[in-house]
């Protein structure tokens, strides 16, 4: 069964939230972000992202809280979500993974980071060099929790309908393949 939902998620850097933001807006969709709710998890407790994803590694109720937000969606419709557990806890999605190759992703992540006022109220750095050691060090601590966990590797490519390379389309160009295939797949 296929449901109105269509679920992104990708590498560092690769542009989940903008590309969720554009897809929702032209598709009329609501919109989730496991990562916004993650990061105010971590700020009504006093932690920055790194912080409370060190903290997740021995205290499982903190994923928990984030994960059992993100399994709501299923009970939803027409909702873009971008997530990195939403393609596996919402399975009837469309998935999307966003790829870039990782000396891309620096730089879009050092530049977001000077606009993004909820990442930067969240992340605990100093330098461009800082933030990007920190937000790798985040990733690597979610894949290890996911993979003991639930045994889901987030960087396996396998189960997604739709991967796109977003070093080779703007942020237009992979919103619009996403939806023109999105709108394919629920048809089909």
């Amino acid at each position: 069964m296929k449901k109105p939902i269509i679920t992104i998620t990708g590498s560092l850097g690769s542009g989940k939230s903008s590309t969720a933001d554009v897809v929702a807006k032209e598709l009329g969709y609501k919109r989730f972000s496991s990562g916004d709710f993650f990061r105010k998890v971590g700020m009504d407790i006093g932690l920055s992202v790194l912080g409370l994803n060190i903290r997740a590694e021995t205290d499982a109720s903190i994923d928990k809280k984030t994960d059992d937000e993100v399994k709501k969606l299923n009970d939803m419709e027409h909702i873009v979500v971008d997530s990195r557990m939403a393609p596996y806890f919402v399975p009837e999605s469309f998935k999307v993974y966003l790829d870039l190759p990782p000396e891309i992703a620096k730089e879009r992540i050092v530049n977001n980071l000077k606009e993004n006022k909820l990442r930067q109220e969240s992340e605990d750095t100093s330098s461009s060099e800082d933030a990007y050691q920190k937000i790798t060090d985040r990733l690597q601590s979610e894949r290890k929790r996911y993979l003991e966990t639930y045994g889901v590797d987030t960087g396996d490519k396998s189960i997604f309908n739709l991967v796109v390379d977003t070093d080779k389309n703007n942020l237009q160009e992979v919103a619009q393949i996403i939806i023109s295939e999105y709108k394919k797949w629920i048809a089909g």
